[in-house]
């Protein structure tokens, strides 16, 4: 309870003798067993009053529920994540063992969808390494917007209508 060692206690024995005196040790220490056995007492009729109060309102209950609810394998979690790790397994480049047990012409198909999406793939990253994000200097303005040297032209426009 208060984490005392073997030798904290030698010498709070040691202490206690000396101030006590051997004569009066004993009955203190009886005194002091008996006060710490009425305090655990109470400990315990004060948990079990708790624990009986948290029966009568349905705590227990509510709790237990409550833990269901949220329990992976009731929210179809364990079954999310098994499918995670089979997309994590998949490879689209090979055909799947159902659909070569299937038949002949399906395993074709699978096998020629297979090769696509690897083309598609190897065709995506190599327009990837290809890819230039283009500069702020490059940039031109889009088209209908004035600029400076538009300007002049648009007051020449302008005077001439009038």
């Amino acid at each position: 309870m208060f984490d005392l060692g073997f030798g904290e206690l030698l010498v709070i024995g040691i202490i206690a003798l000396i101030f006590i005196g051997p004569k009066d040790l004993p009955g203190m220490f009886r005194a002091l067993g008996k006060f710490t056995a009425k305090i655990r007492r109470m400990a315990r009729e004060f948990q079990r009053a708790m624990e009986d109060a948290a029966d009568e309102t349905g705590m227990k209950e509510t709790a237990k529920d409550l833990k269901n609810l949220t329990s992976p394998s009731k929210m179809g979690l364990n079954k999310l994540s098994e499918a995670a790790e089979k997309f994590d397994k998949w490879d689209p480049t090979k055909p799947s063992e159902r659909a070569k047990n299937i038949g002949d012409e399906t395993a074709k198909l699978a096998e020629e969808r297979a090769e696509t999406v690897k083309k598609a793939r190897e065709n995506a990253e190599s327009m990837a390494k290809t890819w230039k994000k283009p500069d702020e200097a490059d940039a031109k303005p889009p088209a209908g917007d004035a600029t400076e040297g538009d300007a002049p032209a648009e007051a020449s426009k302008s005077e001439s209508g009038s």
